[in-house]
């Protein structure tokens, strides 16, 4: 099986007693709950589910994937440079642990690869750096950037710097040992018909509860059948201020230049950040490859209109490295982008 399928729970000995008619597992039985946490409305929104079920914000730990690699490396390529920044912000907000890992180089050091081996994921073990894998890897050559498409082999992108840095995280870290462990995702069925036919609970792809570790590992989607409506409607009540990316007419917040980018997203892009453009212009230049596989970014560019909301202080903010505006907000509205064009995966 392709180590990147969904498996979901299909044996009889599996225990799924813990789980409620509405489909909500037993939280308390769990001494560590882990949701990744991309900064989009969809996670935060789990996160926010999560407590308002109970859980105590020190039993969460919101984990990010850095898809640039090290933020202490250098400016990174693909990713909004307020991501992390915002991330801690609303962590520290809402009282809980923020945890970071990523493949070293992250996405442009495995698009660049020409004959050399996929890098080590890094994370962080009570202040000590721990890397895993990039020693023994086949070498390889892409040379591209990652293609649009249902398949994690081709859209390697969401597996090489999300999926399998948070796998390694989780095989590898002695914290998960000898425990029970939750991992909640923000995937939703309203987004794609792929995504339609997640499981909603199965066991974590680390899963290794009758090995020796006995890492036990579920994996619950936590807003599957959420509306987008409903996404927005709870983060409202507890008047968080969402990515600035949404401020300013995103209606989907992954990296800034998603390979999934409408052609009014890649006019925005050039818009507020031409240096930014211009890299990955030149990057397709250089591979003979567009991300778009028919037309360049420069060409989805000219056809589209940048997003009117895309100018003055929220600009400033996405583009920023910190983050310092408020992350309650008072007199709490809908950012321009809510409701709007998603550009997501299929």
């Amino acid at each position: 099986m392709n180590s990147l399928a969904i498996e979901p729970i299909t044996s009889a000995t599996d225990d799924l007693s813990y789980i409620n008619d509405d489909g909500i597992p037993d939280l308390s039985s769990y001494q560590r709950i882990v949701c990744f946490f991309s900064t989009g409305k969809d996670s935060l929104a789990t996160v926010l589910h999560l407590l308002e079920l109970g859980v105590p914000a020190s039993k969460i730990e919101l984990h990010h994937h850095n898809v640039d690699g090290d933020p202490e490396a250098g400016e990174g390529l693909m990713d909004w440079p307020v991501t992390l920044a915002y991330g801690q912000a609303v962590a520290r907000h809402l009282g809980t642990e923020f945890v970071t890992s990523w493949r070293e180089g992250g996405i442009e050091r495995e698009m660049t690869r020409d004959e050399t081996r996929t890098a080590p994921v890094v994370f962080y073990k009570e202040g000590q750096r721990i890397e895993v894998g990039g020693v023994n890897g086949p070498l390889g050559t892409r040379r591209k950037f990652p293609q649009q498409s249902a398949s994690l082999a081709t859209r390697w992108c969401s597996s090489s710097a999300k999926i399998d840095v948070g796998a390694s995280y989780l095989r590898n870290h002695p914290k998960f040992r000898d425990q029970r462990t939750l991992v909640v995702t923000g995937e939703r069925a309203e987004e794609s018909s792929s995504r339609a036919r997640y499981a909603t609970f199965e066991r974590h792809r680390t899963d290794s509860r009758n090995g020796k570790s006995a890492r036990h590992i579920d994996h619950w989607r936590a807003v599957h059948g959420w509306s987008e409506q409903q996404v927005w409607a709870i983060i409202e009540r507890h008047r968080l201020q969402a990515h600035p990316a949404y401020e300013i007419g995103y209606g989907r917040v992954s990296c800034q230049y998603c390979i999934f980018g409408s052609k009014n997203q890649w006019a925005t892009n050039r818009a507020i950040a031409p240096t930014g453009f211009a890299r990955i212009a030149t990057y397709e230049q250089d591979f003979g490859v567009t991300i778009h596989r028919k037309l360049s970014v420069g060409a989805l560019a000219g056809l589209g209109t940048p997003y009117a909301a895309a100018t003055g202080i929220w600009v400033e903010r996405a583009m920023a490295t910190t983050f310092d505006a408020p992350i309650v907000v008072e007199n709490w509205k809908l950012p321009a982008g809510a409701f709007g064009e998603s550009c997501g995966p299929t």
